[in-house]
């Protein structure tokens, strides 16, 4: 199994006020792992964030949907833009107002929904 599917196939813990942050040297093991994202700062607050080009608003808004599930599944949720032909996805641990392993881990199954339903165009 790769360290892809690892970080895919694990489920977000529960996060209060103290959870960890992600540490310096989390971020450059598992950044790789979804190359596509980039790291921006917003209003103080690391985020993971990525553009998603598709072929019409109908595939957009079926995209948006997916990951809406997928978010509401392991309680962790995004930011989602939907535009036609483009969805941006934005993760962050609101609670503790940075990123956390759980960020990384909804950004792979992010990327995974995206393959599943473009076939990885």
């Amino acid at each position: 199994m790769t360290q892809v599917q690892e970080l895919r196939g694990e489920r977000c813990v529960a996060c209060d006020a103290k959870a960890p942050h992600v540490t310096n040297e989390e971020i450059a093991i598992m950044h790789p792992l979804v190359p596509e994202w980039q790291i921006t700062v917003e209003g103080g607050i690391r985020k993971l964030e990525r553009s998603y080009k598709l072929k019409d608003f109908v595939v957009a808004a079926k995209f948006t949907t997916a990951v809406g599930d997928m978010a509401e599944e392991e309680q962790h949720h995004p930011r989602i833009v939907t535009e036609w032909g483009l969805v941006k996805v934005a993760w962050w641990t609101h609670k503790i107002f940075d990123m956390h392993r759980n960020d990384f881990i909804m950004a792979s199954k992010t990327d995974m929904a995206y393959q599943e339903l473009t076939g990885g165009a």
